[in-house]
């Protein structure tokens, strides 16, 4: 769980867009001279890993900054230019634009007028309005607030538009939910559910894969994905989250299956080869998600080899209680929205079993106390008011359900959810409910270099390739390299002793 703290001012505020709706964002609210103060509860994010101790937090590291005052002065002369022309927010009937229908469409409005929802807000996200509880097919920008009030009860200038337009004249909805804030949480149960599926997850199965539990010496949590490496030999290892791989008090990074053997029966699986925790939004995304010059994205991911003595006949691609899984489900932002919001998700996690949920937002955004601009890319609401996660199931694979006879397609993995802190109120007359947050699983395996397995000739085919590489590796060498110089359209093959004493032909392709 991280220890890492971010205020979050409350802000009250109504709308016309929703009858009712909600969800929490660890945020600050920028100052805003016509607004009235209130008070400040402290917000605590929590990640889904479990921990056998509560003295020790997972190390995550935080990136350097690739912006200085150039870029940010370029970020800026973006949305400026952007701007020129059109009004900063529209408070009366609808627009007369385009409607958005794209992640990319949504995403540009919002950053185009975030100076004026950051001073309503707890965050914002991208998704369709909500109504009585219910996602409809409306594209709308989501503005969290900490208490939904009727109009009645706001002074004009505390009231946010109903739509708002961005470059070009395109326009969206402006949709208003709310967040139930519980104040400081309870200690959450170490086990909170046992099914047969959880208890096989646990070590109760002979088979290791998807779902499984896996722990270092602090800290447990799930196994998403059986990948390969992109680089150097290719190993075959698992991916998980960084929080539940990495832990400050033991740098060599050892995970095991199902317990490390000092905590209980477990066996070595491999140590951590690379990880990460943030990146910059503009290599994640590919464009610039907002106006804050300081703007990181959660890619919370870690790539575990296994080991060369692990025996490799017990791993499986096969997803418990899912079976086989197709290929990942790519994000484009340039997708119709409908292609991601309102999806039926499920997941596979060590605490909780098989559970299945809805992508309610995208691309969740949110201030600290510092200025500084987050964001994490799924927001998942769990089906009939159950927790899509519990803690301990940090590092599933979130999984879109097939449709029209299709495999079920992973898109994410889980890395935090709302613990006790607070959750959201969705509907008049009904509790509050949990969320859960997901990375992005395409945009996670290119930037750790890594290729998902999802069929076991796969996975055999990876093993084979890998004894001949073991037996032969100056002939699977010279193979390769062979290969590569006929694409590029040598007319005749070189050794790799030429390849490796650069002795190749300046050749013009």
């Amino acid at each position: 769980m991280d220890r890492s703290r971010l205020n979050m001012r409350g802000r009250c505020s109504g709308s016309t867009p929703s009858e009712e709706s909600a969800l929490d964002f660890e945020r600050t609210c920028c100052c805003h001279p016509h607004l009235p103060s209130f008070s400040s509860p402290t917000l605590q994010p929590f990640a889904s890993a479990g921990q056998h101790s509560d003295n020790n937090a997972p190390y995550f590291s935080w990136p350097t900054s690739s912006r200085l005052n150039d870029a940010a002065e370029e970020r800026a002369n973006y949305f400026a230019n952007l701007q020129k022309g059109v009004l900063p927010e529209t408070l009366g009937g609808l627009p007369k634009g385009q409607q958005a229908t794209t992640l990319l469409e949504l995403m540009t409005i919002r950053a185009f007028h975030s100076k004026i929802l950051r001073c309503y807000s707890l965050g914002t996200a991208i998704g369709f309005r909500i109504k009585k509880g219910v996602l409809t097919d409306i594209p709308a920008i989501l503005v969290f607030v900490s208490r939904k009030v009727d109009k009645q009860w706001l002074s004009p200038i505390q009231c946010l538009p109903t739509a708002l337009e961005g470059p070009g004249g395109v326009w969206c909805d402006v949709d208003v939910v709310e967040f139930s804030y519980f104040g400081a949480p309870e200690p959450a149960p170490k086990e909170q559910l046992y099914t047969e599926i959880v208890d096989d997850l646990r070590g109760g199965d002979p088979h290791i894969g998807s779902g499984s539990q896996v722990a270092n010496q602090e800290t447990y949590g799930t196994l998403g994905a059986i990948v390969k490496s992109q680089t150097g030999s290719r190993q075959v290892g698992f991916l998980t989250n960084r929080h539940v791989a990495v832990d400050l008090d033991y740098p060599n990074q050892k995970m095991f299956h199902p317990l490390p053997p000092t905590l209980g029966p477990g066996v070595y699986l491999g140590a951590v080869e690379r990880a990460t925790s943030f990146i910059t939004d503009d290599l994640w995304y590919g464009i610039f998600a907002g106006t804050n010059p300081e703007t990181f994205v959660r890619a919370d991911g870690a790539f575990i080899p296994f080991a060369d003595d692990f025996d490799m006949s017990t791993v499986t691609t096969s997803v418990k209680g899912v079976g086989e899984i197709g290929d990942v489900k790519v994000i484009d932002l340039q997708f119709s929205i409908g292609s991601l919001i309102g999806k039926h998700v499920m997941k596979v996690g060590r605490s909780s079993g098989l559970t299945s949920g809805t992508v309610l937002a995208y691309a969740l955004e949110y201030n600290d106390e510092k200025g500084i601009c987050f964001l994490t890319d799924f927001l998942v609401v769990g089906e009939n008011q159950q927790s899509f996660d519990l803690e301990g199931d940090s590092g599933s694979l979130i999984i879109m359900k097939g449709e029209n006879g299709e495999k079920p397609r992973p898109i994410g993995i889980i890395w935090g959810g709302t613990a006790n802190r607070g959750r959201l109120k969705l509907k008049v007359g009904q509790p509050p409910e949990n969320w859960t947050s997901g990375v992005d699983l395409g945009r996670l395996l290119n930037l750790l270099e890594l290729d998902i397995i999802i069929t076991e000739e796969g996975l055999k085919d990876q093993e084979r390739r890998n004894l001949v590489m073991d037996e032969y590796p100056n002939i699977m060498l010279e193979i390769e390299l062979t290969l590569q110089l006929w694409s590029l359209g040598y007319e005749k093959p070189y050794s790799s002793k030429q390849c490796k004493n650069k002795e190749l032909p300046q050749q013009q392709l």
